[in-house]
């Protein structure tokens, strides 16, 4: 690896790839503020338990995937893998009261060790909602539709809506056992990962991603059978909250998803434009408790991996177009017009005209700084030479045109707006 290429599973951001995620972050704040969706932000990285209490000891994230160290005070401390936990965690201490909700949305980096893919990298990006306090169905529904709305919004269309529940823990000794059952005459031909999950956590035997323990897992009780009728009665209102808001979706009846925090509703949303590995989306109702603090708190969310999102529009030819990376270029010809040039473009700036103005302090010849005009994509070019000087006037040049006038500084405005 060249000493400064980004490490792998980490890349650099530059435009017009910058313009495709500022879109996306505007348009994600654009739909969840009109459902009563506020913005926050959380550090990137928490005390390690935060995670490990929520996620579950067992799981892939916490097993292989999380980065942990010790700070200079020996206190074990973890790069955010995901969005969840620390909000909550930010929820809990800024206080929830009984009865209250809080209904909030974020964006930022989260890290994980895994191998990078397309679309999967060390360091990657979520956009999430979490709406907290609220128990019904009929928010899971909402939540849902919210997600299938952004995505709309964003012009992917063609995603499938997947949907399962975990049922209440009450159902879940039940349904482990009956897995057991089934798994374990299948033991020799599971893979490293799953035979200790025989163990551990058999539920998440059902989403395991190798071939053969997939094949196997298809013939597994399907777990919404085997819940009591309060986990289906919960489901079937999800089920139709999303048709009364006009949501198709598929049952998904071996899907549990990887964190061990959910309960009842878990979903997915998968685009074909992403390959084999096609999850887009994904959340679920949840119940958290947080170290030190006594009390659980229930809601319902999902995240989005940004560099995925894009992939999709990528996909469906919905990139943004090249952007210029100046408007108004500057040329000062000569050292007594540098600091005329530099006023100019400080004046223009200020009264909001010509866009990106650069100023070239460079004292190049005319034809080196106008190579430099053309290769930044100017459509205008101010020139500033020793005649301009004397006559506290400028050269204005239209690129598009090739059309070129000598006007005195003080009608650049009417020329602006002209152009």
């Amino acid at each position: 690896m060249a000493v400064n290429e980004p490490l792998p599973g980490t890349s650099d951001l530059w435009e017009p790839e910058v313009l495709d995620w500022i879109n996306l972050e505007k348009q994600a704040r654009n739909i969840f503020s009109r459902y009563g969706y506020t913005e926050l932000r959380t550090p990137i990285f928490e005390r390690t338990d935060v995670f490990v209490r929520n996620l579950g000891n067992e799981t892939d994230v916490v097993q292989k995937e999380m980065y942990t160290f010790q700070d200079r005070g020996g206190r074990s401390l973890t790069l955010r893998p995901e969005g969840t936990a620390g909000v909550m965690r930010a929820i809990a201490n800024k206080g929830l009261e009984q009865g209250e909700e809080a209904r909030v949305f974020y964006f930022g980096p989260m890290f994980r060790g895994e191998r990078p893919a397309a679309g999967r990298r060390r360091q990657f990006h979520q956009v999430g909602v979490e709406a907290v306090g609220s128990d019904s169905p009929w928010m899971d529904a909402e939540c849902i539709a919210m997600l299938v709305h952004f995505l709309a919004e964003l012009g992917i269309h063609g995603s499938r809506v997947l949907l399962n529940t975990r049922g209440l823990p009450e159902d879940r000794q039940a349904i482990s056992q009956a897995l057991l059952d089934y798994f374990q005459p299948h033991s020799n031909a599971l893979c490293e990962d799953c035979q200790r999950r025989l163990s551990t956590n058999v539920w998440r035997m059902l989403d395991c991603k190798n071939p053969a323990c997939h094949e196997i897992a298809l013939g597994a009780p399907q777990i919404l059978s085997l819940m009591g009728e309060a986990s289906r009665t919960f489901f079937a209102e999800v089920c139709a909250g999303l048709t009364e808001l006009g949501v198709e979706y598929e049952l998904a009846p071996r899907m549990v998803r990887g964190l061990d925090y959910y309960v009842h509703t878990v979903f997915e949303i998968t685009h074909p434009g992403l390959g084999a590995q096609d999850a887009l989306a994904g959340g679920g109702r949840y119940r958290i408790s947080l170290p030190g603090d006594k009390r659980t708190f229930e809601g319902i969310g999902f995240a989005a991996g940004m560099e995925r999102l894009l992939l999709a529009r990528e996909s469906l030819g919905l990139q943004s177009p090249p952007s210029n990376r100046t408007d108004t270029y500057i040329v000062s010809l000569g050292a007594p017009a540098i600091p005329v040039g530099l006023r100019l473009a400080g004046e223009l700036r200020q009264a909001g005209l010509g866009g990106r103005v650069k100023a070239d302090f460079s004292n190049r010849s005319l034809k080196a700084q106008m190579r430099s005009a053309n290769r930044e994509g100017a459509s205008r070019v101010l020139i500033l030479g020793e005649a301009e000087l004397s006559q506290s006037s400028v050269i204005c040049r239209n690129m598009t045109t090739s059309e070129q006038v000598t006007l005195p500084v003080g009608e650049l405005k009417n020329w602006f707006l002209q152009a």
